[in-house]
């Protein structure tokens, strides 16, 4: 269905809320007007007793029953058709997990990426499912009027279509410990292409990607700013105070702390935080501890960083060019960097230097300058990225 032809979540909410809010408004003013009517012409100075004999009034009772029951049906009418929409959910919707902890949020999509903020594509319907991990949590979205609380155990959702691009507030609505206040995000809302080529991108880092999964960076922040937990800038080598087993004791921030940090994250906390997070026993495999070790330990940067000598051994390399000086198919890797070599060009032997350009050519376009001496057997490489060819060369330069 096209979404252009989509009662959207704000379609659904905002006629019923005006309708209520119209008739209480009706109704205030006119029992206000009608008692400011009342006191002034009743009042006692002007009428000190009752004049009137009337025991009853039929059609003033029909009116005062048969009206307000009207009003409540019309409310309760206006009031399910709108619930109605907002639990029927468009056919073709994009479905993504929404994984509710003490206190972030974590996006998890069709294809397996994951992301600490819900992105979508404009005017396309996107219906998430609700987890919680711990407590139960409220997902909230104004600009969307939606509102719905994330139980554990309990399977529930929620759909809506971000019909034009921006940046929307998520918050959770409902009190789940002292982070609550801090378990906000956003709704990127991209045009389709956009959003596509987001979805698409590989991630960079797969620590990071781990972190934002498991809700860590709703607790600990990148660029130092304090959170709920200790800020991760700067975090390795730091030296830290801690309370283990009530007593403060001073360390430094190694692969051994860290891994139990993630671990047993409640025996040694940082002095001034709270012993309030989760233990991962369970939850992380091993690779994925390597992983979130790895990024913290450089912050980033170095995880990453391509493996050259990896690279070189899967796709072939070592095959043809020995590491060790001895003579191959192809020239051996070591000393090569740096050193000046003899290459055929249009059939004439040039003398060049193998630097870091030399190289680069070699992979990208490889008989182009042929080592003299060798046949011109190396395939194009046309599949690696600049990352690639650039941890190639390192390795290259590397072997001594």
């Amino acid at each position: 269905m096209d979404a252009t032809h989509l009662i959207t979540t704000t379609e659904a909410i905002d006629p019923v809320f005006m309708f209520i809010f119209g008739a209480s408004l009706v109704l205030l003013l006119g029992i206000a007007a009608t008692m400011v009517v009342f006191v002034i012409r009743y009042r006692r100075s002007r009428s000190p007793e009752p004049t009137s004999q009337v025991s009853g009034n039929l059609w003033l009772e029909v009116v005062w029953i048969v009206l307000p029951t009207l009003l409540v049906l019309a409310m309760f009418f206006y009031g399910w058709s709108g619930y109605l929409a907002l639990r029927n959910v468009p056919k073709g919707a994009m479905e993504v997990t929404v994984t509710a902890r003490m206190w972030s949020w974590s996006f998890t999509y069709p294809n397996g990426k994951t992301s600490n903020k819900l992105y979508v594509a404009v005017n396309k319907p996107v219906k998430v499912e609700l987890v919680s991990r711990d407590v139960i949590h409220g997902f909230y979205l104004p600009a969307f009027r939606v509102k719905r609380d994330v139980v554990p155990g309990m399977k529930n959702h929620a759909w809506f279509v971000a019909t034009k691009p921006g940046s929307y507030d998520l918050f959770c609505s409902q009190y789940c410990g002292t982070g609550h206040s801090a378990m906000i995000t956003t709704v990127e809302a991209l045009p389709e292409a956009e959003f596509a080529a987001w979805l698409a991108q590989k991630e960079g880092n797969p620590g990071r990607g781990l972190l934002e999964k498991h809700g860590c960076l709703g607790c600990h922040t990148l660029d130092g700013k304090p959170g709920v937990g200790p800020t991760f800038k700067g975090l390795w080598g730091r030296s830290e105070t801690v309370v283990t087993n009530g007593r403060e004791r001073h360390i430094t921030v190694d692969e051994a702390y860290v891994r139990r940090s993630i671990l047993e994250p409640n025996a040694d906390v940082v002095k001034g935080f709270q012993p309030v997070m989760p233990s991962f026993i369970g939850v992380l495999k091993e690779e994925e501890i390597k992983a979130i070790i790895g990024y913290l330990r450089t912050g980033g940067a170095a995880s990453a960083k391509r493996d050259g000598r990896k690279l070189a051994q899967e796709k072939g390399c070592l095959g043809c060019h020995s590491l060790d000086g001895s003579h191959g198919v192809g020239p051996t890797f070591k000393g090569l960097f740096g050193t000046t070599i003899t290459v055929l060009r249009a059939n004439k032997g040039v003398a060049v230097t193998a630097d870091e350009g030399y190289l680069r050519e070699c992979i990208r376009q490889p008989n182009t300058q042929l080592l003299e001496g060798f046949q011109p057997i190396m395939p194009t490489f046309t599949e690696l990225s600049d990352d690639d060819v650039a941890a190639l060369v390192e390795f290259i330069k590397e072997v001594k």
